[in-house]
């Protein structure tokens, strides 16, 4: 019960910060476009001597102008950096996770089963010193009281993406290797899924075989 919570807020948290991320850059290119069009506008009714567009144009571009978005990219960042960290750990569980297993794919039990198991523990030792050096890192810059330029938000929330994701990627790394070392299942993600792929290799099986 508890697993399957985590799950989806770990699937609802990252699906928010990449559409916050989004609906926020589309908001400041469209700002910019607005700014540039209106500004343009007040040009062509100078340049054409047409006194009620240059007004208006005017009028629209401080309309537009008082619409502060200067803090939008630095958000974007944030999100950005969040959703980096929590999806990485949303990868080990789906196992999307670059990977180069040509060789563990070739060895026996009990070898193959041994390497596998040394790589998952890689990967919690990794990821758990991540943990660690990024507790050390967020717990000095509250005590700096560092705060962002634009937001002027408390930086060490921001940083706290670090030590938040890699636990949570270490705690992924370690569940699955248990479910290796208990049932022998292993996460794959089904490229079948993704449209081209299965087309693609076909293609390749019919190069090599031509």
């Amino acid at each position: 019960m508890l697993l399957r919570i985590l799950d989806r807020f770990e699937e609802i948290l990252i699906s928010l910060l990449m559409a916050a991320a989004v609906t926020l850059i589309f908001v400041a290119v469209v700002h910019r476009f607005s700014l540039g069009a209106a500004a343009d506008l007040v040009g062509y009714g100078r340049s054409h001597d047409i006194a009620w567009l240059q007004s208006g144009a005017r009028s629209l571009f401080k309309a537009i102008n008082s619409i502060k978005l200067t803090w939008a990219q630095e958000v974007c960042i944030y999100l950005f950096v969040w959703m980096a960290k929590f999806g990485a750990a949303y990868g080990v569980r789906i196992g999307i996770h670059v990977g180069v297993d040509v060789l563990v794919e070739r060895l026996k039990d009990p070898a193959k089963r041994i390497v596998t198991a040394i790589a998952m523990s890689g990967g919690i030792i990794f990821t758990a010193i991540l943990v660690w050096i990024g507790t050390d890192f967020v717990y000095h810059v509250w005590l700096g009281g560092q705060t962002s330029p634009d937001l002027e938000i408390k930086m060490w929330i921001v940083y706290l993406a670090v030590p938040l994701g890699s636990a949570l990627m270490c705690f992924r790394f370690i569940q699955a290797l248990y479910w290796y070392l208990t049932t022998g299942y292993i996460a794959h993600h089904d490229l079948s899924s993704v449209e081209g792929v299965e087309e693609e290799a076909e293609d390749l099986s019919k190069g090599a075989h031509g």
